[in-house]
């Protein structure tokens, strides 16, 4: 039995950079674009493994812009047959969120309506993020210290870094808007 199953959730770990994680989100993007064709907008890679250099839990984040976030609920035994786990909005109104694997997670997909402020906002803080190496460095030590600290916990682990993220996610829609 590994650990994340012996504990009975998953694993809170963060990594070094990987250089095939943009390789993975093309993969699964291309199965997403397949399969969502007449939904999907725009597909992004976001989160840490979308920042090159940047610590993080190996999970690839993959934010979907569509058309109709509700017609999104067709699809959920669809998305199933891809191993995701339809999730609903999951506490953010106007989101479809699935997520692959229950306890060694692999991806997220966040979906949002096409240009909607959560689409704006995760592309600024990622942008901000390549743009600025050493708030990038910063933001991977605190992940880094939150995981080895939070036992497994993954409120505690977002928690940790909540702080540090609504401060530069600001800071970043401001640089987005200059």
């Amino acid at each position: 039995m590994d650990e994340a199953s012996r504990i009975g959730r998953r694993l809170i770990e963060v990594v070094d950079y990987d250089p095939g994680w943009p390789e993975e989100f093309m993969k699964e993007a291309e199965a997403i674009r397949v399969l969502l064709s007449g939904e999907v907008v725009h597909v992004h890679h976001i989160g840490s493994t979308a920042v090159p250099g940047l610590k993080a839990k190996p999970v690839i984040d993959i934010m979907l812009e569509v058309r109709d976030v509700d017609a999104l609920d067709a699809y959920d035994r669809e998305m199933e047959g891809l191993g995701y786990l339809p999730r609903g909005e999951y506490g953010i109104p106007g989101r479809r969120y699935y997520i692959k694997g229950p306890y060694h997670r692999t991806h997220h997909i966040h979906a949002f309506r096409e240009g909607s402020d959560n689409v704006r906002r995760h592309l600024a803080f990622r942008d901000y993020l390549i743009a600025h190496p050493s708030v990038a460095s910063e933001y991977g030590e605190l992940k880094a210290g939150c995981a080895a600290s939070c036992d497994n916990d993954s409120e505690k682990y977002c928690d940790c870094k909540d702080a540090f993220v609504r401060f530069h996610e600001k800071k970043a829609q401001e640089w987005m808007r200059d």
